[in-house]
This record gives C-alpha cells, structure tokens and sequence, in this order.
C-alpha cells in the first residue's frame, strides 16, 4: 500500500467484470483500496443503513431512492453491477385467468419489496407502455421465499395505490395458494422452480420478447449500480474519474475474455459465439458504462421511480452522478 495513496473500502458481490480491479491487475490512479465482497442483499442493507463503505454496490431502485434526497450524502458512478431484462420476471397462478399482461388489471400482483429494481422496471412497463396505472392493481409486498423481507428505504406512495404487506407468508407460498394472481420477482419463486402445476411465466417467450424491446427501444434496464459517499470527493474530486477508469478497464478485459474463440475460460458450450453476437446486438459493447451510453435507460428509470413513489424528485442523469465525470480530453 502507498503512503501517498488514498485508502478506499468497497463492498460489491463477486463479478467477473469487476474482478481484474479488485484483485489489482487493473488499478485505480492514486488508490489503495480493501475490498469486501458479500450477497447483494446484504451489501445494499449494510450501505443504506450504515454507510459502512465508501464505495458500494446498489440497486437502482435504492439508489434512486436516497441520491434523490435533499442534500444527500451519496453519489453514483455511472458503472454497472447488474443488468438484466425482466420480462422473465412474471410469474402468473393459471387459475386467475391471465393471458396477456392487460390481464393484470385488477389484480392482486407481489413483489420482494416495493423498490425492488426488476419489479420497479415492470411496474413502469406497465404504467407507461401498456397503460395500466398503479391504481388499478393490488399490490403485495412480502419475501420472495421466506417470509419477513422489509423495506429498506421510506416510500411516498402514489395516491390510491393499494399496497399490502403481508410478514408471515413467502411470495412464493401466496402464488401458488391463488392468494395473490402473479408476482415480479428477480428470481424465480420456489414454487415454480419445484414445478407447482399451477405456477407458470407469463412470458415463457422472454428471450425473443426482451431481444425484440431492446431493438425498439435501446432500453437495457439497470439493476445494481456503484454508489460511494459524496465527502470522498469533498477534497478530491478526481477520486471519481480515477474509478471509474478503473473499472472500466476491468470491464473491458472481462469481455475479452468472453469473446475469446480460442480458449473456453468459462465452463459454457459456444460462449464466446453467443458473446459476440450480444456485442453485435447491443451496438459494439454489451455491458455499456457511462452517462451518454445510458441516456435512454436511465432516462426511463427516474421517471419510473419518480412516479412510483420510491424517488424524492425526478432527477436527470448528470444530478445522479459527480460534475464532469465524463469529462472527454481531446488532444
């Protein structure tokens, strides 16, 4: 460790494309930094009461949540942990009735919690795509296997939003009851991994649907995104930039190693062919960093979580992130 360097701590779960940082391959200019690594869950709980790290992984909904606060103590870097399409995440009880996703209206639909990322993504589908408010449907907050999952962050709620939550029973066992017709969850519910006869997606199409938005709409949801506490930056603001170089290069590297067609460094059958046709579709990089790379995205997830109660204010992407840290020297 250097004497002149500044000391970090950083808390993430283990990525692949954060690894060549965080085992010092790849360095961040003027940085020493200890890093932990532990279940996301327990990362974004750790953070958000405590604020045990300087730099930390979080979803996007919680982000969301305390970055919009008045004078807020947090900043993101426009760098990614986690991004996935959900529209594998409806998970329907046959016996409702449900089709198609008008269907739900009217519906009695759970989620782990209310600023779950995946549901949050959804929900705005729904609202602004699909044209179902969120006062036209029964929502359920409670765990996704176990019961006893609380919010994490304060919620200002739509008027007329209906909103239950429920301590002593799982999603999962309210599913496949019929006690509630369908939940959004990130990961699939133990009763429908245990082949429940009633529990089904309601998109079992997900692939070629997800393939299909992301053409129409360059929408690539945001799931986890990099946090750190705002005084780091207090007496160096470079600190920023200097991270955000530094995983992005440990990024680059990670999709190299993706793309490789002459080493099968991941135990998968033809990655590195579907790797490349993933960089073809999404434009030359399929995991984008950056403000401008992530306009649109980024775009819709404020206003999602601006309308759905979870956002203070709605933000545009620069107030979520340090001034001039996209900054472009041309020499």
């Amino acid at each position: 460790m250097s004497l002149r360097n500044i000391h970090l701590s950083i808390a993430t779960t283990d990525y692949d494309h954060f690894r060549d940082f965080r085992t010092g391959v790849v360095t961040a200019e003027g940085i020493d930094h200890t890093w932990s690594m532990h279940g996301h869950h327990e990362v974004f709980a750790r953070f958000t009461l405590n604020r045990e790290w300087d730099v930390s992984e979080l979803s996007f909904a919680k982000f969301a949540a305390q970055v919009s606060r008045e004078d807020s103590d947090i900043i993101g870097l426009p760098v990614i942990c986690s991004r996935l399409f959900r529209f594998s995440s409806f998970y329907i009880n046959k016996n409702s009735g449900i089709k198609k996703v008008e269907d739900l209206r009217g519906k009695k639909i759970g989620s782990p919690e209310w600023a779950h990322s995946a549901a949050v993504y959804m929900r705005g589908w729904m609202m602004n795509d699909v044209g179902i408010p969120l006062q036209d449907v029964h929502w359920y907050q409670a765990g996704a296997n176990d019961p006893g999952r609380e919010e994490k962050v304060e919620l200002d709620l739509p008027k007329g939003t209906k909103l239950t939550r429920v301590s002593d029973k799982s999603l999962s066992e309210m599913l496949a009851s019929g006690e509630i017709d369908c939940a959004i969850i990130a990961r699939p519910p133990t009763c429908f991994l245990e082949g429940h006869p009633d529990v089904v997606r309601l998109y079992p199409d997900y692939l070629e649907m997800e393939e299909d938005y992301y053409k129409r709409t360059h929408i690539w949801p945001i799931m986890h995104i990099i946090a750190m506490q705002k005084h780091i930056l207090a007496d160096n603001p470079w600190i920023a930039r200097s991270l955000y170089n530094a995983f992005l290069e440990s990024k680059r590297r990670s999709i190299e190693r993706f793309m490789d067609p002459a080493v099968s460094r991941y135990p998968l059958a033809w990655l590195p062919t579907y790797a490349r046709k993933m960089r073809d579709l999404f434009d030359g990089d399929p995991f984008p960093f950056g403000i401008d790379e992530n306009r649109t995205t980024l775009e819709a997830l404020t206003l999602y979580t601006f309308q759905q109660g979870i956002a203070h204010r709605k933000m545009a992407p620069e107030d979520m992130f340090p001034k001039g840290v996209m900054t472009k020297v041309i020499i």
